[in-house]
């Protein structure tokens, strides 16, 4: 008799943190379904892949996404990529897909309490100052108020012994996407240094970030998977711990795409914040992840120039060359 394999399923495979999570799991000996607006690219590995596009505000396409399901990553979101991780007011999409994907996923898997795993936020706290993950919830932006929404429907299902819920909430992720699509700061930055224009920062850029590697955030979801028996029913926060100021980030930017094209490094420019800025743009912001490296050992292995350095290398890559992605 064959033994049973577990069905894993990725939905946002082809997203910045998805694509890590995929070429993770692509060794494992399971089942894995990888799902994007677009089909992704298949894996090689021990595992049994199959891919799918879906839309996945289409309800019925959630379900068809998630049948059978032993376990579910949920990192699709839902954001105005040229003003970051930001949802316009009055955007329906964003509730839709912030929220309501999430509803459907719960209300359409049948098997005995998966395991959902689902990508937070570390900003939806509102918090400033170091972060544990005890802080109270005062988010400050729509986006985090939906991430929010939509963690809190998770961990009821999760006391409704529905489901068993991991919230990993994720600070400033940067990387590389395999389609080379602009997410986040960091990549727009990169981008703008690339073209000779000066890096725009608001105000004096002193508010500090705790800036996460795409691989790094990939593992900590795993790891989240492969604890969660002991981390269900809770969120925790992942971070390196070694927050740096805006004003840092883009001076190291600069210099490291002058030193990957041989040019002078573009200036650094105070701007005044745009209208869409909110209190949470202006904290310092310092993640503690002891509690979760705690139960499942993980850390952050990437550092930050290392990080930056291969970002830059991939954005002056040709447009149809691979991404860095990696399965360590």
């Amino acid at each position: 008799m064959t033994a049973y394999r577990r069905l894993v399923v990725v939905l946002g495979a082809t997203g910045l943190i998805g694509s890590q999570v995929a070429a993770l799991l692509a060794d494992r000996d399971i089942r894995l379904r990888l799902v994007a607006s677009r089909e992704p690219p298949r894996l090689t590995g021990r595992a049994e892949t199959e891919t799918a596009a879906a839309d996945l505000t289409a309800q019925d396409q959630v379900a068809s996404a998630v049948a059978g399901a032993d376990a579910v990553f949920h990192l699709v979101a839902r954001h105005d990529g040229a003003r970051a991780w930001r949802v316009a007011e009055g955007d329906d999409t964003g509730e839709r897909v912030n929220v309501g994907i999430l509803i459907d996923v719960l209300a359409a898997i049948r098997r005995a309490r998966p395991v959902v795993v689902f990508a937070g936020s570390t900003s939806q706290s509102g918090a400033a100052g170091r972060i544990d993950g005890t802080e109270p919830d005062r988010p400050a932006s729509l986006y985090d108020r939906q991430k929010l929404a939509a963690e809190t429907a998770l961990m009821r299902a999760t006391s409704d012994g529905l489901v068993r819920g991991v919230s990993v909430r994720l600070p400033t992720v940067y990387g590389c996407r395999p389609d080379g699509a602009e997410r986040g700061v960091v990549s727009a930055m990169v981008r703008r240094a690339l073209t000779g224009e000066p890096l725009q920062m608001w105000g004096d850029g002193r508010m500090k970030r705790d800036l996460l590697h795409a691989r790094d955030a990939a593992g900590a979801l795993v790891a989240a998977l492969d604890h969660a028996g002991t981390l269900a029913g809770r969120h925790w926060v992942v971070g390196t711990g070694r927050p740096v100021p805006v004003a840092t980030l883009f001076g190291l930017v600069a210099r490291t795409v002058g030193e990957h094209t041989g040019r002078r490094p573009v200036p650094l420019r105070s701007v005044p914040p745009p209208a869409h800025a909110t209190s949470g743009d202006f904290l310092d912001v310092e993640i503690d992840a002891s509690r979760f490296t705690a139960v499942t050992g993980w850390s952050p292995r990437v550092e930050l120039d290392e990080g930056l350095a291969e970002t830059v290398a991939n954005a002056l890559r040709p447009s149809l060359a691979p991404c860095c992605t990696s399965t360590r």
